[in-house]
């Protein structure tokens, strides 16, 4: 399947490619463009819009695309809530939902500077979102108090 959503990606535009490879379509193909075409491309391409307003797989109210797409896709694990909680407070203006939060916004800002472009964006932080995965995995398999 073919996935279009707004160039310069950061938090949600990078974390929800990053749920679609791991947990949806292994074989996804993204395309970045710029913000007023997103839409145009999509028809064209018979791709699915993402991030942007006015779709299914966007914000809505206080929750982000990631909680859309686990919403949407019915994904139940709950260490991908953990993230989804992260991903949320990075993404938006609640910065202090979660400790990590902070964190992974610093994180995305920086490689999005230092990347030539968004696929290579992608390529860069993907390894970032599969260690906070395991993050949240190992935190919620610990005994309470640890």
């Amino acid at each position: 399947m073919k996935w279009v959503t707004r160039e310069k990606a950061r938090v949600d535009r990078v974390a929800c490619p990053w749920l679609i490879r791991r947990f949806i379509d292994a074989q996804a193909e993204f395309l970045f463009v710029p913000a007023e075409t997103v839409m145009e491309v999509a028809a064209k391409e018979e791709a699915i819009p993402y991030d942007v307003e006015g779709v299914e797989l966007g914000h809505h109210g206080d929750l982000c695309s990631f909680d859309a797409f686990l919403a949407e896709y019915h994904l139940t694990d709950p260490a991908l809530h953990e993230l989804a909680k992260i991903v949320r407070g990075a993404d938006t203006s609640a910065r202090d939902l979660t400790p990590e939060s902070w964190g992974l916004y610093a994180v995305a800002t920086g490689f999005r500077e230092i990347s030539m472009n968004d696929h290579e964006n992608l390529a860069k932080q993907f390894p970032a979102y599969d260690a906070l995965y395991a993050y949240c995995r190992q935190r919620l398999s610990q005994p309470r108090g640890r």
